[in-house]
């Protein structure tokens, strides 16, 4: 079993990644500044499986060629250590899958090394008016 290293928190560039993806799928100024200002507050980790985080999300596996699922693989081997994830929480009440807020790849490279690997990840809830 190969052992993850993870940095303490998040770097501010997976906050600024986080919030140009979300910014596809909601609205900048009233859901997706909150909900990432949120995120970049939350001080508490997480720790989730790799193999639930896919599963929640609906995303598939990349493969292990991916050039950034492999890079992350070789940082792993490397000894060198990961950034955490961050997601905002679906609701399976009203539709809603899980978002890899920043990290999708960070998960695909640990899921190909163990898929019961738990990830450090800092996990929010949209937050402020609906768009």
């Amino acid at each position: 079993m190969i052992d993850i290293q993870w940095l303490d928190e998040p770097e501010d560039h997976d906050f600024d990644a986080a919030e140009k993806y979300l910014s596809l799928i909601a609205s900048p100024h009233q859901r997706v500044h909150p909900t990432v200002n949120l995120l970049r507050t939350t001080v508490i980790l997480d720790h989730q499986k790799a193999k639930d985080i896919l599963r929640a999300s609906n995303l598939p596996l990349l493969d292990i060629n991916n050039t950034h699922v492999a890079r992350d693989i070789r940082k792993v081997r490397d000894g060198k250590k990961l950034s955490p994830i961050l997601l905002i929480r679906g609701n399976a009440f009203e539709g809603l899958r899980l978002q890899i807020a920043d990290g999708y790849h960070r998960v695909c490279a640990c899921y190909h090394l163990d898929e019961n690997t738990d990830i450090p990840c800092l996990v929010g809830d949209w937050t402020g008016a609906k768009s």
